[in-house]
């Protein structure tokens, strides 16, 4: 037979011994068996820095995303106004001519200020030149707005 020892009661803390016992064993915080799986606590500091430098990482792309969008918006509004400006230049100029879309022209400065249109490039006038200045060479859009291809720098 063998040696019983008694148990003292008083020394068992009851209350601790009840965390430990559960209806739902897979709802308690670490492995309820010997051979259960190791359960280990999550770094909530950890998962959460993650997630915040995924989410500013992510964020900051779509920003750059954007801002690029902003970027081409902004130069075709450029364009556009700087096609309505030589436009509105080139419908006040001296026009002998009717001219077609989406055909090659140059804009010029007589010496008396006033600007005059041309078929003829700069480089066509031989050594007689009829203008003080040459402005831009130009192409007529469909909307009848006009064009720069290249202006004199």
């Amino acid at each position: 037979m063998s040696k019983r020892t008694k148990i003292d009661l008083s020394a068992i803390d009851l209350e601790k011994m009840a965390e430990k016992i559960t209806d739902q064993p897979g709802l308690l915080p670490y492995a309820h068996q010997a051979g259960s799986a190791l359960i280990k606590p999550e770094d909530k500091g950890k998962i959460t820095g993650k997630a915040v430098a995924a989410m500013h990482s992510q964020t900051d792309m779509q920003m750059a995303q954007i801002y690029a969008q902003m970027q081409l918006l902004a130069d075709q509004a450029k364009s556009i106004q700087q096609r309505v400006e030589i436009s509105e230049r080139i419908y006040l100029a001296d026009i002998r001519f009717e001219p077609l879309i989406n055909h090659v022209y140059y804009l010029y400065l007589r010496e008396d200020g006033r600007d005059f249109l041309s078929m003829v490039s700069p480089q066509e006038w031989g050594r007689k030149k009829p203008y003080d200045e040459f402005v831009a060479k130009i192409r007529l859009l469909a909307d009848h707005t006009w064009e720069i291809i290249r202006e004199d720098n």
